[in-house]
């Protein structure tokens, strides 16, 4: 058997979602991983759960925007929903009362918002947009006001993620670049820019600690990141106290096309992949004691699974609760739901 046959083998397909009407943008689990939300160019989002052993709709959505849903995304306490949308919006849900309600409607970007992402903390909603800007909000009792307009990146911004354990946020642009920004004298600033990517970068996840991350982008790559604080023991200068961060792997040669996103499984440490090539692409760590497994870390392939969809595969997402499961949804119009076991 060849490796390739058997690390397709570890896939096992539970369950095909087919009820969106057009390309499917985005998936994102719950807290609690027991509800899976998506959203679509065909201006809905659903909310999917599972009921008599199978996944059902159990919500769908569709006069809140006037174009396409890019992008949604659960807050920690999993209560509510925030979806970004092209008509230049970020609708936010409250699912308190066992249905879903529209409780706010974010106005400011000048162009499509892509990317929506709620702060570890609860307390900020970072967005971002085509109009080249990434907006913090504080959430406060409900109510969203914009603490800070950051215009660092010159293009088109793709997306936005925050540090799992404090309030960082990084952002990742079609000027090939990732951000990293945090608050500073009541204000948020640029920290750090990292450049490696030699074309768009669509996505961006942290590991479970914190300390790297992982980008995809449009050079077909996907590249490590490492943090390194002040006095790090490997001796990299850092500017102002501040940490900063190093690409310390580049993985190459294995999509044959644009990488659309990236997540990194902070049950496992297993980063997933998706690209325009149709593929779902599963990554492992060496673990051999002979490497320096922190500054040159080696990752291998341990999952491959071509045509995954019959077209681009646009988003997916590793279950929070459930470190076998993973969900991903395409321009086909579908959402699969995956078990992968090593």
């Amino acid at each position: 058997m060849l490796i390739s046959d058997f690390v397709e083998m570890s896939f096992n397909l539970i369950q095909s979602l087919d009820s969106h009407q057009d390309r499917v943008w985005c998936v994102s689990w719950n807290p609690k991983g027991n509800l899976l939300a998506s959203c679509s160019s065909d201006r809905t989002i659903k909310i999917w759960g599972k009921e008599g052993g199978i996944w059902i709709c159990k919500s769908s959505f569709a006069d809140q925007h006037n174009r396409t849903v890019r992008f949604v995304s659960w807050s920690p306490c999993g209560n509510f929903l925030a979806a970004a949308s092209f008509d230049a919006t970020v609708s936010i849900w409250d699912r308190r009362n066992g249905e879903f309600e529209c409780i706010a409607t974010l106005e400011g970007h000048e162009n499509e918002v892509k990317s929506v992402a709620w702060s570890c903390s609860g307390n900020y909603l970072a967005t971002c947009s085509r109009d080249k800007s990434v907006w913090i909000w504080q959430t406060e009792e409900e109510e969203y006001e914009c603490a800070s307009v950051l215009s660092k990146h010159t293009q088109d911004v793709k997306a936005v993620v925050w540090h799992p354990n404090v309030d960082i946020v990084a952002s990742c642009s079609y000027d090939d670049t990732i951000n990293l920004y945090k608050e500073d004298d009541d204000d948020w600033v640029c920290f750090d820019s990292l450049a490696g990517h030699t074309s768009t970068v669509w996505s961006i996840s942290f590991n479970k600690s914190g300390d790297r991350i992982v980008s995809s982008s449009d050079d077909k790559t996907l590249k490590i990141w490492q943090c390194y604080e002040p006095k790090n023991m490997e001796g990299i200068k850092v500017k102002q106290n501040s940490s900063c961060w190093k690409c310390i792997c580049t993985l190459a040669g294995y999509h044959l096309r644009p990488i659309y996103s990236v997540d990194w499984n902070h049950q496992n440490d297993l980063i997933a992949s998706c690209s325009a090539d149709d593929s779902i692409k599963i990554f492992k760590q060496d673990d051999v004691e002979c490497f320096d497994k922190r500054n040159e870390p080696i990752f291998n392939l341990v999952g491959n699974l071509e045509k995954a969809h019959l077209q681009d595969i646009n988003c997916l997402k590793w279950n929070p609760k459930d470190s076998s499961i993973l969900a991903s949804c395409s321009d086909d119009m579908s959402i699969k739901i995956w078990n992968f076991s090593l």
